[in-house]
């Protein structure tokens, strides 16, 4: 049995507390996850592979690697740049597999403990096990596996999956992760890493991307291609929905332990989470959004003299709607790329500047002018209002906002984090009331057709959808167990955490 040797560091913690005031008005990414076999510079490659990914999670990572004899392992909290550029923290993870992850809380809270990949010393030997997604029977989970004597070390979902392949009876690694599987239910997609394999899975409808990429001969598992362009490595394929990749020194082989399920995709992906610069499920992230701001123009077209994104998420809609639309295109909104990290705990007169914090406005291009603000989604609305106060204040003419995704009227309970449902302005109030309070001259959203229309469909299958659109049609493709049984989402979480950061 390998020993486990590694820190589980406090540094960072400060960074964890950081605030961007208006950071509870965008849907939240989930994870991000990294893991290549067979390769003398593994813990540098996944340190960088986690930088690629930072826009997936921003408040711990975490790197294991295995040296042949011990597995290693540093968590830290804090951004990928801040935590392990340092040669030192490299040095110390030895091997030539590693595993890494970056973490935004959907499930238990920002503390050390939670960051991943988590580890154990099992009967069959050391595993580490990164988890992007949302177990939507965790807590029922969690209080049948304490009921028959687990000692729970976090209060991570992904902690279940590893009691669950502890215990199990199945005679190697492979089948008792496979059973661990099989007995739960919500969106995953996972790396582990043991002494001789890295292993990818992801959940039968395929919600959480995971892909597999090539580095001089060195197999690599991440969520995006992103991850594998900042190393140079080749992409492969997706991880089919469903699908166990198990990658050994003799190569990949592929397994399939669930039932075929039709793809439900998350089609949130191509609106906001994945970079622009991805392919994702074989689509260009980037040209999708050019296509929604297309179709955006086409079905919801006003008379006006500039097109203005909402930065950053909005500028590849605000491209397509532009071109559509034949009318210019110009960054009216410059946004300050670090707000997040310039005040440690923002006093009451720091926070009333608002908006302000973050974007201002290139008054030379608006005054005077009927603008046009796309951003990609509305959630509590509180960022919108004050993005159109700016744009009056600047001189703006007119103000019309066009959202390029529909209205967000449910929460996610797959790995993004979304407020409840009575929070979100779309599923308390109508167009019209929404206009009025965000104080537009007009506002409209995509269709849901058209949003599929974007990404290749001819419309939506209202019968069978093609992708998993919840937060805009309250269709959850998978059981909500904890949910439907009297479980709020924000109760998901484990056990209360009372650690401080």
């Amino acid at each position: 049995m390998a020993d486990f040797s590694g820190s589980e560091t406090g540094e960072g913690a400060q960074a964890a507390l950081t605030t961007d005031p208006f950071a509870d008005d965008k849907l939240h990414e989930e994870c991000g996850v990294f893991g290549i076999f067979g390769n003398a510079d593994a813990a540098a490659l996944t340190a960088l592979g986690l930088h690629a990914l930072q826009h997936r999670g921003q408040e711990a990572a975490g790197i294991v690697t295995y040296d042949g004899n011990n597995f290693n392992a540093d968590r830290r909290l804090g951004l990928v740049g801040d935590k392990f550029t340092r040669p030192d923290v490299i040095a110390r993870l030895q091997g030539d597999s590693a595993i890494g992850h970056v973490r935004y809380s959907t499930t238990g809270g920002t503390v050390v403990r939670n960051t991943q990949p988590l580890f154990a010393d099992l009967a069959g030997g050391g595993i580490a096990v990164a988890h992007n997604g949302n177990l939507t029977n965790a807590r029922t989970l969690h209080k049948q596996l304490v009921q028959d004597g687990a000692i729970f070390q976090t209060t991570s979902d992904t902690e279940n999956i590893i009691h669950l392949i502890a215990r199990s009876r199945e005679p190697d690694t492979l089948s008792r992760l496979a059973d661990a599987l099989h007995q739960v239910e919500g969106a995953f997609s996972l790396v582990c890493l043991s002494k001789k394999k890295l292993i990818g899975v992801r959940d039968p409808f395929g919600v959480r991307p995971l892909v597999i990429g090539q580095l001089d001969g060195s197999l690599i598992l991440t969520s995006e291609t992103c991850a594998l362009d900042i190393i140079g490595a080749e992409f492969i394929r997706d991880v089919e929905p469903g699908e166990m990749v198990v990658i050994t020194g003799d190569g990949i082989e592929s397994h399939n332990f669930f039932p075929a399920r039709p793809s439900r995709f998350c089609i949130f992906e191509y609106v906001y989470f994945s970079r622009p610069d991805s392919y994702v499920e074989g689509k260009s992230v980037y040209e999708v959004r050019k296509r929604i701001g297309a179709e955006l123009a086409r079905e919801k077209p006003v008379e006006a003299d500039i097109v203005v994104p909402v930065p950053d998420s909005g500028v590849p809609g605000a491209i397509g709607y532009a071109e559509a639309a034949g009318v210019p295109f110009d960054l009216g909104i410059i946004r300050n790329h670090y707000v997040g990290r310039t005040f440690i705990e923002p006093t009451d007169q720091i926070r009333h500047l608002g908006v302000t914090l973050k974007h201002n406005a290139n008054r030379a291009l608006i005054e005077g002018k009927r603008v046009v603000l796309i951003d990609d989604s509305i959630v509590r609305g509180t960022t919108s209002v004050k993005i159109v106060e700016m744009m009056r204040e600047a001189g703006a003419k007119e103000v019309h906002m066009r959202i390029a995704s529909p209205p967000t009227t449910d929460p996610c309970y797959y790995g993004v984090d979304t407020p409840q449902k009575d929070k979100l302005m779309a599923a308390r109030l109508t167009l019209q009331e929404m206009e009025k309070e965000i104080g537009v001259d007009s506002l409209e959203f995509l269709s849901i057709d058209g949003l599929y229309r974007a990404v290749g469909e001819a419309r939506r299958d209202a019968g069978s959808p093609q992708y998993c659109d919840a937060c805009f049609t309250g269709e959850y493709p998978v059981r909500l167990v904890d949910k439907d049984g009297g479980e709020d989402k924000r109760q998901l979480s484990l056990l209360t955490d009372t650690e401080p950061a």
